[in-house]
Parts: C-alpha cells; sequence; structure tokens
C-alpha cells in the first residue's frame, strides 16, 4: 500500500490514519455541507478498511443513511459516512498533508451559497454526481 496519511481534528482529541490511496477531492455544496462547515465542503476519500480512527467520533445522522462524524469536544466537521458506502469521506482540511492530492469537480452546485461563484473551471454538478464521488482512489 505504501502511502500513508494521517490528520485529525482542532484539538488533538479525534485523530485518524488512511493506509493506501485517497479519492481527488470533491467540493460539495449542499445546504447541510454550507450550515455544518460555514461554507462549502472539500472532502476526499478511502476504502473504510484504508482508515484507522483513533479516539470516537460523535455521529450525527443528517439525513436517512448519512451522518457526519465529529469530534465532540472541539466541534470540528472530520468525517461524511454514507452508511452503503464502500467508502468513507473525509474533510480535506482535516488532512496532516494533503499534497499530492487534486480537486477533481464540484457537486450539489443549486445550491451554493448566494455570495460567491464557483470559477475554478472544473466541472460542475447541479446535484449528486456518482461519477464524481464515487471514482476509485489512485495511488498518488
Amino acid at each position: 500500500m505504501g502511502e500513508k496519511r494521517t490528520g485529525g481534528c482542532l484539538c488533538g482529541d479525534l485523530r485518524y490514519e488512511v493506509n493506501g490511496p485517497m479519492r481527488p477531492v470533491i467540493y460539495c455544496h449542499c445546504r447541510q455541507c454550507r450550515r455544518t462547515s460555514g461554507h462549502h465542503v472539500a472532502a476526499t476519500s478511502a476504502p473504510r478498511g484504508a482508515v484507522t480512527i483513533t479516539g470516537e467520533p460523535v455521529w450525527f445522522e443528517s439525513s436517512p443513511g448519512i451522518r457526519r462524524g465529529f469530534c465532540g469536544r472541539c466541534g470540528s466537521n472530520v468525517f461524511w459516512d454514507g452508511h452503503d458506502s464502500a467508502t468513507l469521506s473525509i474533510f480535506a482540511g482535516t488532512l496532516d498533508d494533503a499534497s499530492g492530492l487534486t480537486a477533481a469537480g464540484h457537486i450539489f452546485c443549486a445550491d451554493r451559497g448566494a455570495y460567491y461563484d464557483i470559477t475554478d473551471g472544473l466541472p460542475q454538478a447541479a446535484a449528486a454526481d456518482p461519477a464524481l464521488t464515487t471514482q476509485v482512489p489512485k495511488a498518488q
């Protein structure tokens, strides 16, 4: 597997390690992501078996079959978990070192905040886009 990345929350109570490749970063502009983060979310993902979590995330079921994991002490948003997904989404800003990862696109652009534009030239989807979010992580 060769690749190893680490990350965690602001206070350090919640840490994780990923052994293996991660999916490119996807920006999500849905209302829930904007409300939990204060803006849009930048998330990558990894196969569940490649992620080891140290500490106990607090899980909030934000909609049926979807839960969000955060630190119970400092409140940092760290994970997004679709119960039927083979991967666990990880907020890219929580990585200790995100070098080598690149952004691949935007989802839920129809929900974006009215105070900003998306001008980076990456693909944009009005809602969910499995072609973007289910990309198989590739070795960096």
